[in-house]
């Protein structure tokens, strides 16, 4: 999703000027029924959220494509499914015995399916984000992307556990057991291959620093930095001002290239490089972070390992040497609300299908569906395939929405799920939908959804959907639960799907200071 500040000749597009007498109604007509939106469908549901009064609607019971408020349904269910203090344990255990200070035999990780496995985790205790998360490698993307947190620290406190228990050298294997559910694919933007095992998000963050003068090569940078991939970097220093250019390519198993321009002067950018088999990533990582604790690893990064996992029932017959336990779930959530973190989100129905002894994505959704029936949520008006909110067949109504809103508000997990949505002009995903001096600024807590194809006919976007579900505070103190989508708007050429989101900004305003 591409964000950046609002210029002052959107501000003057989006302010209708209004008589002191017109109606909220007209107010907010006055905006969705604008030239911009002649071929686009809205549905939108604001209600009180003490009395269920309606205070605006438009289309609420039509199918809309919900984009990324999906979210809400799936961070939701994983919440009712796991509790908000809910840890993921990734344990190590031994095979064979130690001789002196040497295992002659092998190290085996078992992924738990932790999202973060301490990459993103604070000093605090809590898990970091950024508003503009590097997952999304937007051509503007800076250092600011990255959390100042370490990747390797779930792995690095397991080596250091390993190295405690006296063990100094590693004969055997380092082996990752990924078999808590088959792979397989998530969708929307950033990395989409879905694990049991996550390491910075499995990507490789590429950081682009220019050089002292025009024609010098720029500076690529891995992070986190490993032996395990290949890169083969040629970015250039242009003139400053130049709108740079940068592509990340692979060109084989744990190869890619970097190629492009960089502009003088400019600040560090970020690119992603999305890794192609995380088992192999991890393991890799595992063993750098064992031989820096101090434990000699004879196999190599990049040997294909030659020992077999034992049976999934067999680890009680072997020796655990390390232990790593992550922040609580609604941490996860947190981030996962925030940024809009695909992967997380995908993730998510796999960890719940898990949890119910099934394996696949289906079978996720399908618990999701015995929870909405619980909440009192009408799955008849819902259509989801995945977690993210990616995919064509995923479609929901305002008033479902609204009603999910309603029904965990009641329930223990609502704290945590209402705690990770981006608050307007503050944070996260919404952090510039509206100006500084915005009235509404701090006043709605709500998931974003941003999605759109490249017209290639027309060379432009289409935008498929943009939209906003959650709470509201009105200038006179009343909690409105609203949802908001628009669907299927051209967007001519140099124009980004950022509009709609002032769009939606705009219509927060006009509630906050004209509603109830």
């Amino acid at each position: 999703m591409l964000r950046t500040r609002l210029p002052l000749l959107f501000v003057a597009l989006f302010a209708v000027p209004v008589a002191a007498d017109d109606t909220l109604v007209q107010r907010i007509e006055s905006v969705i029924n604008g030239p911009d939106f002649k071929q686009a469908r809205w549905g939108i549901l604001f209600v009180d959220a003490k009395t269920g009064e309606t205070i605006f609607e438009q289309n609420a019971d039509k199918l809309i494509t919900p984009a990324s408020t999906t979210k809400l349904y799936t961070c939701a269910t994983a919440l009712g499914t796991f509790g908000p203090g809910f840890k993921f344990e990734t344990p190590v255990y031994r095979r064979g015995d130690v001789t002196g200070d040497r295992l002659q035999g092998d190290l085996i990780l078992v992924a738990s399916g932790d999202l973060t496995l301490g990459g993103r985790t604070q000093l605090d205790g809590t898990m970091a984000f950024t508003n503009s998360d590097h997952t999304y490698a937007l051509p503007t993307s800076t250092e600011h992307a990255i959390t100042n947190t370490n990747p390797l620290a779930g792995l690095q406190e397991l080596a250091g556990q390993v190295r405690q228990t006296g063990i100094t050298r590693v004969s055997g294997d380092v082996l990752i057991d990924d078999r808590m559910f088959p792979h397989a694919r998530g969708s929307g933007s950033g990395p989409d291959l879905l694990t049991p095992i996550i390491v910075n998000d499995n990507v490789v963050d590429l950081k682009i620093t220019p050089g002292a003068n025009q024609g010098e090569a720029a500076t690529v940078k891995l992070w986190p930095q490993t032996g395990w991939v290949q890169m083969d970097a040629q970015v250039q220093t242009v003139a400053g001002g130049t709108t740079p250019s940068i592509e990340v390519i692979s060109t084989g198993p744990q190869r890619f290239s970097v190629r492009g321009r960089i502009a003088q002067g400019s600040k560090p950018l970020i690119r992603i490089w999305p890794v192609d088999d995380p088992n192999a990533f991890a393991r890799a990582l595992f063993i750098e972070c064992l031989r820096h604790n101090g434990v000699t690893v004879d196999a190599g990064l990049h040997a294909k390992p030659n020992a077999e996992l034992p049976p999934r029932d067999g680890y009680e017959k072997l020796t655990r040497v390390a232990l790593f336990t992550s922040p609580p779930l609604s941490e996860a959530i947190k981030v996962t609300l925030k940024v809009s973190h695909n992967l997380y989100a995908s993730t998510l129905p796999l960890l719940v299908a898990h949890k119910h002894g099934q394996k696949s994505i289906a079978d996720g959704m399908r618990w999701q569906r015995r929870f909405m029936v619980d909440l009192g949520v009408p799955v008849e008006t819902i259509s989801f395939a995945g977690g993210a909110g990616g995919m064509n067949a995923d479609c929901t109504t305002p008033r479902a929405t609204v009603k999910l809103l309603q029904a965990m508000r009641s329930r223990k997990e609502y704290e945590a799920w209402h705690a990770g949505f981006p608050i307007l002009g503050v944070d996260g995903t919404l952090s510039e939908a509206v100006t500084e001096d915005s009235p509404a600024k701090g006043k709605v807590r709500a998931k974003t959804g941003t999605l759109s194809w490249f017209d290639a006919m027309n060379n432009r976007t289409l935008l498929r959907s943009k939209a906003l579900a959650g709470t509201l505070t009105t200038a006179s103190g009343k909690e409105l639960f609203f949802a908001m989508f628009v669907n299927d708007v051209p967007l001519p050429l140099g124009v980004t799907t950022q509009r709609e989101g002032r769009t939606l900004g705009r219509i927060c305003e006009i509630i906050y200071q004209h509603g109830p």
